[in-house]
């Protein structure tokens, strides 16, 4: 049945309404500031219909989607999925330098280029 809406396109966290709706992330006591990307969110609204509130988001590439980042020169930890020789997925953690960050690629939301 249709219902009315009213979609919104958002280019990135500064777009109008592109934090709407989204909670600040809570600090895990392992990073130090909040992102100054997403502001503390980790991710942002790439769509948005004013109406329901249904969205489309993206993880925000400076924060990996926590919401806060490291000032200092700690390695962040970050969850990763690799295939194990039997060929099954499984979970790993990764460590990346602070100051580096990873692409998003805007054909798949949510995902990051680990440049492998």
């Amino acid at each position: 049945m249709p219902h009315a809406s009213n979609i919104v396109h958002c280019d990135g966290p500064d777009s109008p309404y592109a934090l709407d709706t989204i909670p600040i992330r809570p600090r895990n006591g392992e990073l130090d500031a909040v992102c100054p990307v997403c502001r503390g969110r980790g991710q942002w609204n790439t769509e948005i219909d004013l109406v329901s509130f249904r969205c489309k988001r993206i993880t925000c590439a400076e924060c990996h989607g926590a919401g806060w980042v490291e000032t200092g020169s700690d390695p962040v930890v970050l969850p990763d999925i690799v295939m194990s020789e039997d060929g099954h997925p499984q979970w790993t953690v990764r460590y990346q330098a602070s100051s580096g960050s990873d692409a998003i690629d805007p054909a798949k939301p949510g995902l990051a280029d680990h440049g492998d």
